[in-house]
């Protein structure tokens, strides 16, 4: 039965994956050698990719790599990630978020792809998860102001453009809307349009360079499963026997990037992208809901019945990235296709849940 245990063993990711990124990026890589990199949500979907890759490069390249991954709990982590945890180049930061001790030295890059999981105010946490998410941001600055960084990568959200229309999709980055103000359910997308202004005041002031990538929908090995992503959600039904269910009428478009192709395109934002100048971080390919619902049934078990929770439409609610911005100045693609994609996702995550 398909899981995502936050307390179980993480499996590694991939090595044809590894391989793949370490030679997209060996430019990038190379770039890095004998650096510091402090690196936050090394833990979750995004920084799990980026540490293991970078880790994999530096043991095939010896690139003399040191790496502080900030975590709440160094013993939780090394239960999950041992292997990362107890790598020679690591050394794991226990603290808070927004008030993490800072580490001595100077660190030369950071890595910010920590966030508060996202959830709607409740009268327990009224302000959801815009506090955290901002004042995290705000540490993270301080910190590189006073210890000698080069270049930041933030990971943004497509959540700051809110809800666009379909004449407006594929998404732009110089698209102006944006959550309503009075939309309680935006503390997402509120606080990563503070931090991403947060981060271009702190780099125009003291001079050094923030790549702003604003990340949309992706798959791959270690998505969530129990997150409320579509795609993690279909994929944890069909791997579960079925029924596939669907939220609304299957209408509303996404588009998903696979996670090595993922962490080439952050590697090389960090690496070259412009500084305080917003990448869209996805794949320019849109499916319908409903069309990647069968997709997933079709690589897992073809004939699976499909489900609609309700047949409310949800038009409105496409999120569909332009990378055209990535594409022409860096050269980035989404290489994986959806049916790859899906496919590396089944076999890993049958792999983990047998082991």
């Amino acid at each position: 039965m398909a899981n995502n245990d936050d307390r179980a063993l993480i499996q590694p990711l991939p090595e044809e994956d590894m391989d793949y990124i370490l030679a997209r990026c060996s430019q990038e890589f190379e770039t890095l050698r004998g650096a510091s990199i402090f690196i936050t949500g090394a833990s979750g979907f995004v920084g799990s990719w980026l540490t293991q890759s970078l880790l994999w490069a530096q043991d095939r390249r010896n690139l003399g790599l040191r790496l502080v991954l900030l975590t709440r709990s160094s013993t939780a982590f090394a239960a999950r990630q041992p292997g990362v945890a107890h790598h020679p180049s690591v050394h794991l930061l226990e603290g808070d978020m927004q008030s993490f001790p800072f580490p001595d030295g100077e660190v030369r890059f950071i890595i910010h792809a920590a966030t508060t999981p996202s959830f709607s105010p409740t009268p327990v946490h009224p302000f959801a998860t815009f506090p955290s998410d901002v004042q995290g941001t705000k540490r993270v600055l301080e910190f590189a102001k006073t210890h000698g960084t080069r270049r930041m990568l933030f990971t943004s959200s497509g959540a700051v453009y809110g809800k666009v229309p379909r004449s407006e999709q594929p998404i732009r980055e110089d698209y102006l809307g944006a959550p309503p103000p009075s939309d309680t359910g935006s503390a997402y997308g509120q606080a990563k349009r503070i931090s991403e202004w947060l981060c271009a005041m702190v780099a125009q002031q003291f001079g050094f360079d923030i790549a702003i990538a604003r990340l949309f929908a992706f798959m791959g090995p270690m998505l969530p499963l129990q997150a409320g992503f579509a795609f993690g959600n279909f994929l944890r039904d069909a791997l579960n026997g079925g029924p596939i269910r669907m939220k609304g009428d299957g209408t509303p478009l996404r588009s998903y990037l696979y996670a090595a192709d993922l962490a080439v395109w952050l590697w090389t934002l960090l690496m070259r992208g412009t500084s305080c100048r917003p990448y869209n971080v996805g794949s320019p390919h849109a499916i319908s809901i409903a069309a990647l619902a069968r997709a997933i049934a079709d690589h897992v078990r073809p004939g699976m019945a499909i489900e609609m929770a309700s047949t409310e439409s949800l038009a409105g609610h496409d999120y569909v990235p332009d990378v055209q911005r990535a594409e022409n100045e860096l050269g980035l693609r989404a290489w994986t296709s959806l049916e790859d994609g899906i496919r590396k996702s089944r076999d890993w995550h049958t792999r983990h849940d047998k082991s």
